[in-house]
């Protein structure tokens, strides 16, 4: 009886800090997306410190490459995207590379060093679009159609034949 008492002396306090210290912390919308959703006004941070929305591709489809500078696998495949994005240049389709990294001064070396061009964003600390779109592993390629809606939350790698597959039977590009 005295250890069950004594157990419950010392968790009441971490748990009223707990929630006290939850309340000081913006509650964000975390909504998981699936096939069909409309895609939030997430923000995001462009090469240049600008706010950016993927809003400005309507009209557009949109290939999403969800990476992070620490990640060997999303830099490999890099390249391959580069490639394709070439390949797909004066369609109807934008393909933007969004890092996940925590600070943006590593995404910044990465940029430089890995001579990373086109759309480049940063999610500039806000981690409710990795929420949303339920990234747990990178690199996480997202297709979105021209209006804005998921396609498909898991594209295969740009590597996988069946990614450009995916690409030409897409409609109106």
């Amino acid at each position: 009886m005295k250890k069950c008492l004594f157990i419950f002396l010392m968790i009441c306090p971490l748990i009223g800090f707990a929630q006290m210290k939850a309340e000081l912390v913006p509650v964000r919308d975390t909504t998981e997306l699936k096939v069909g959703d409309r895609v939030p006004n997430f923000i995001f941070r462009d090469t240049s410190n600008q706010k950016v929305s993927l809003k400005q591709f309507r009209g557009k489809y949109v290939v999403i490459d969800v990476w992070a500078s620490w990640c060997y696998p999303c830099k490999q495949e890099f390249p391959i995207l580069r490639k394709l994005a070439e390949r797909y240049k004066g369609k109807k389709i934008a393909f933007v590379s969004l890092s996940c990294d925590t600070e943006e001064q590593r995404w910044r070396n990465e940029l430089w060093w890995g001579k990373m061009e086109g759309f480049q964003w940063w999610i500039g600390g806000d981690e409710s679009s990795m929420i949303a779109f339920r990234v747990g592993a990178i690199p996480r390629l997202i297709l979105l159609d021209k209006k804005g809606r998921i396609v498909d939350l898991k594209l295969p790698k740009p590597s996988n034949p069946r990614f450009e597959k995916i690409l030409e039977e897409l409609k109106g590009m």
